[in-house]
């Protein structure tokens, strides 16, 4: 079975961010995720693997294959093309949650952001907390 690359590492997240945002929006934007993240759960940055800033972590094993692993409960990268947001779970109880979110795209495990006032910070929050619950409850150590 192949290994997980992307782990929990002690690379620096604000020399991260700002070597690799690639413009000046997003840096700004990546500084006041990283406050609103940090702040709202109370969890410290991580770097996991070379390009996500992750915050709290949970161990999951897949129901699927026999893989299983640490990820973070929430995190973002500021992408070349868009910030990923990694705060949904894909859930259809938390769909809802979208139609007030702001101007956004959806990918298949993330949420994609050109700014961070194309989105309403409330709902994010919202967002952030039921994922946060949705995973501690399901994988539960």
């Amino acid at each position: 079975m192949a290994e997980i690359k992307t782990k929990q590492n002690d690379a620096d997240v604000s020399e991260f961010i700002n070597t690799f945002a690639d413009t000046e929006q997003k840096r700004k934007d990546s500084f006041e995720l990283l406050k609103l993240m940090q702040d709202f759960t109370g969890y410290e940055p991580k770097m996991w693997g070379p390009s996500i800033i992750g915050f709290g972590k949970y161990h999951y094993k897949s129901d699927r294959s026999r893989q299983e692993g640490d990820w973070p409960l929430i995190g973002f990268s500021p992408r070349k093309a868009a910030i990923s947001l990694y705060v949904y779970t894909g859930s259809a109880k938390h769909e809802y949650l979208l139609k007030d979110l702001g101007k956004f795209k959806m990918g298949k495990a993330c949420i994609y952001i050109k700014k961070l006032s194309d989105i309403n910070q409330d709902t994010l929050k919202k967002l952030i907390k039921e994922t946060i619950d949705f995973l501690q409850s399901k994988y539960r150590e």
